[in-house]
């Protein structure tokens, strides 16, 4: 497939893999895509009863203080590497 070169083309890739990335890979794309167009995470973080919630508010907050514009970056060259592997 051509190179990805912008953060929009990103999020559209992601939805035409055939392959499950996994759990940690969704994360960290989930939480680089909250970082590049939210910024730093806010609000309280869910309760045990909501887990899934948990990982999510966890991987964002994982990327506090990154720019925004170096988790478009680094998105876009994991979203890259995932479409390569997939050949």
């Amino acid at each position: 497939m051509a190179e990805i070169t912008d953060f929009d083309s990103a999020v559209a890739a992601v939805q035409d893999l055939t392959q499950d990335p996994g759990n940690t890979t969704k994360l960290t794309l989930y939480a680089l895509y909250k970082q590049a167009t939210e910024g730093d995470v806010s609000g309280k973080r869910p309760g045990f009863t909501n887990p899934v919630g948990r990982a999510k508010y966890d991987a964002w907050k994982s990327m506090e203080g990154k720019d925004p514009e170096d988790a478009k970056k680094e998105y876009i060259e994991a979203v890259q590497a995932l479409v390569d592997a997939e050949g």
